[in-house]
């Protein structure tokens, strides 16, 4: 697993329905090295840090597999590194291979998978089409969000080695497929259950499961 293209960019006024938007999402690659600090790379920014940004998203990770299914879906479109808005393009496994807890160490620094992306409509801002939000949600290629454990330098090329498994971590994948459930059964119970446990999942997360947990019957 490993870092193809490293991404950033300072947020920018565009104009989107006849209003000026200020966002983040525009990313372009980088060479050399960055300093990969508690809430952000060098020369990233958010615009909006109610939403974005923090030390739960000071990282966003795309896997570059996925661009070969927006190349088919999206045929008359050029996709540029880093036009999801990600920091890390990365070459790894999929979301489904890829867990809540895990704990990745990347040049100089350590990061820890914190939680899904959630698409904004500021994706449709960057496309320029407001139904890439929703097509965005239904591929189920969300990518994922990073914590910062430990600051360091990065750039691409960099391997990303896995050294810490949380015993009760959840693929990317499964806590997106709960979110998206419209009632949860035993099992998912269960899997919500150990999203709860993970240190590394940021609280509002935890409380949405809390709640979906308290409308299930003797859920415990």
């Amino acid at each position: 697993m490993k870092i193809v293209s490293l991404n950033i960019g300072l947020p920018r006024e565009v104009m989107w329905h006849g209003m000026r938007v200020t966002t983040g999402i525009f990313k372009e690659p980088v060479h050399g090295r960055v300093a990969l600090r508690k809430l952000n790379l060098d020369g990233d920014r958010q615009a909006d840090l109610t939403v974005h940004g923090g030390k739960h998203k000071a990282v966003y990770c795309y896997p570059i597999a996925h661009y070969d299914y927006w190349r088919k879906a999206l045929p008359d479109r050029e996709l540029p590194m880093g036009v999801f808005g990600e920091n890390f393009t990365i070459d790894s496994p999929l979301e489904n291979e890829i867990f809540l807890g895990d704990r990745y160490s990347v040049g100089s620094a350590e990061v820890v998978v914190a939680q899904p992306r959630l698409p904004c409509y500021k994706l449709g801002v960057r496309f320029e089409d407001d139904d890439m939000v929703k097509r965005f949600f239904a591929s189920a290629r969300t990518g994922f969000y990073l914590s910062v454990a430990k600051e360091g330098e990065v750039g691409a090329g960099d391997e990303m080695s896995i050294i810490h498994r949380d015993p009760n971590g959840v693929a990317v994948s499964e806590i997106m497929r709960l979110y998206a459930a419209e009632r949860l059964d035993d099992d998912d119970a269960a899997s919500a259950r150990r999203i709860l446990r993970v240190a590394a999942v940021p609280k509002g997360w935890k409380d949405y499961f809390r709640e979906r947990l308290e409308q299930i019957p003797n859920s415990g």
